[in-house]
């Protein structure tokens, strides 16, 4: 899964990098769609790794570890930092389930859809392309100052668990494997 000697705030960056890659993948998917040049399929295989490896492991990861424990280091929840990345975290939440939506409508014939799609797409991966460098540059930085070694070494013994119980044994590259194939089947990079 992880590598030993990485903080828990390096591993957190290293998701982010994994996901990036996922919103680039989305915008170019979203330029073909404009002329019909993509198969929704790509979009549903983008869901499936926003929602597991994305929201429900490294959001996890956040909102059930670092973030409350971040709280606890007297960060307030409630107007600080980490309020506003569950916010944008539900934000994002929200995009996810209108594109998935209009993916379902798309794939029963209706072509109205494909502007939902292109138009809740490009939303999440505005969000996200601002939502990483706050946490990135500010927040983890800042956990970092605030957070001691026993911190440190509780938050990476909990990371393993939250991979293992949200996601399972070895599905942390797969999803990785599947980002490189869909850049592979997008030409990108």
């Amino acid at each position: 899964m992880h590598t030993h000697g990485e903080s828990p705030t390096e591993i957190l960056k290293e998701e982010h990098r994994v996901i990036k890659r996922m919103l680039t993948i989305l915008n170019v998917a979203c330029e073909k769609l404009e002329k019909d040049e993509v198969s929704p399929e790509i979009f549903r295989k983008a869901i499936d790794f926003i929602r597991v490896f994305a929201d429900r492991c490294h959001h996890g990861k956040e909102e059930e570890t670092l973030f409350p424990l971040v709280e606890q280091r007297g960060i307030p929840r409630e107007g600080g930092p980490t309020g506003v990345m569950r916010l944008e975290h539900e934000q994002g939440r929200n995009f996810v389930k209108v594109l998935a939506d209009a993916v379902g409508r798309y794939e029963q014939g209706d072509r109205d859809a494909k502007a939902a799609i292109i138009e809740s797409a490009r939303g999440y991966t505005q969000l996200l392309a601002q939502h990483i460098p706050k946490e990135d540059d500010i927040l983890y930085p800042f956990a970092n100052r605030i957070l001691g070694p026993s911190d440190q070494k509780e938050l990476l013994e909990k990371f393993e668990k939250v991979e293992k119980e949200r996601i399972g044994e070895e599905k942390h590259h797969e999803y990785i494997h599947l980002v490189e194939e869909l850049e592979k089947q997008l030409k990108i990079g």
